[in-house]
């Protein structure tokens, strides 16, 4: 497969699910004019708002969001990460954060529940507790695109490396990380936990945020990233909604995983019994 362009784009969701779509539509464009065959959006880009009113406002699939990704990725014919939205299921009082890979003709190749769910009390910076709203899901998932075979996962995913060593063990070359990554922890660790992701796994790490503050008051770190399998950042974003890009080559990742064969020389993929 030849090199290609993937593009990240950043935004700033508010509880407006039909300015935030818009919004996403034309930075998506603007992404695939500029010749990117796969763009990635961030965790929670149609809708973020406040805790009590995520059920409501929920999509199922098929339903709004999902069909305004296959939409935008057929007419465009690009692979689109679909950030990730919140789904809803047969349980009214909770949702699943959900992402999509959706490829160029508008197929869904990957569907991907948020395993991990963010539960954390850091007193006087962050206090969040995604369990009281939402389920987490359950399964590992990778989507065979025309782009390659993509990792999914979102945002606080990043700090559980065994999830990723499950991606690529089952073909991801490409690996999504769409977040809303706060501002207090970004700054510690996100580019440290991209750069790991992507060196220890030894592949592309494409990882759009939210950026600015969001509707809970929370502020989001912004600096989306593009990070080859060397560690290497490809593409940094700056401070508001914005497109990065990079190129993307699959021979690349063939290269690094050849001359330093770390899967083959793995002697603990799987827990001492």
């Amino acid at each position: 497969m030849e090199p290609f362009l993937a593009a990240a784009v950043q935004l700033t969701s508010g509880s407006d699910l039909e300015a935030n779509l818009h919004n996403a539509d034309t930075l998506v464009r603007r992404a695939a004019a500029r010749g990117a065959r796969l763009v990635a959006l961030p965790e929670l880009f149609a809708w973020r708002g406040d805790r009590a009113a995520e059920t409501t406002a929920a999509s199922p699939v098929p339903g709004r969001v999902s069909e305004f990704l296959r939409a935008l990725a057929a007419d465009l014919a690009i692979v689109l990460l679909g950030g990730s939205f919140l789904e809803r299921g047969a349980d009214p009082t909770k949702a699943c954060n959900t992402a999509l890979a959706i490829d160029t003709d508008g197929t869904i190749r990957g569907t991907y529940r948020k395993i991990h769910l963010f539960d954390v009390d850091l007193p006087g910076r962050v206090s969040i507790r995604e369990s009281d709203t939402r389920h987490p899901g359950h399964d590992v998932v990778t989507a065979p695109t025309a782009v390659g075979i993509i990792g999914l996962s979102v945002c606080y995913d990043l700090r559980f490396p065994e999830l990723y060593r499950a991606l690529v063990g089952a073909g991801a070359t490409i690996l999504a990380v769409p977040a809303s990554f706060t501002f207090f922890t970004g700054t510690a660790h996100w580019e440290a936990l991209l750069r790991a992701r992507a060196i220890e796994n030894q592949a592309y790490v494409i990882a759009p945020n939210q950026t600015g503050t969001g509707p809970s008051g929370i502020a989001d770190y912004g600096n989306s990233m593009i990070v080859d399998p060397w560690g290497t950042v490809l593409a940094r974003a700056a401070d508001g909604e914005r497109i990065i890009l990079a190129e993307i080559d699959p021979a690349y990742v063939t290269r690094v995983r050849a001359e330093m064969p770390c899967q083959r020389h793995a002697r603990l993929a799987s827990p001492p019994s």
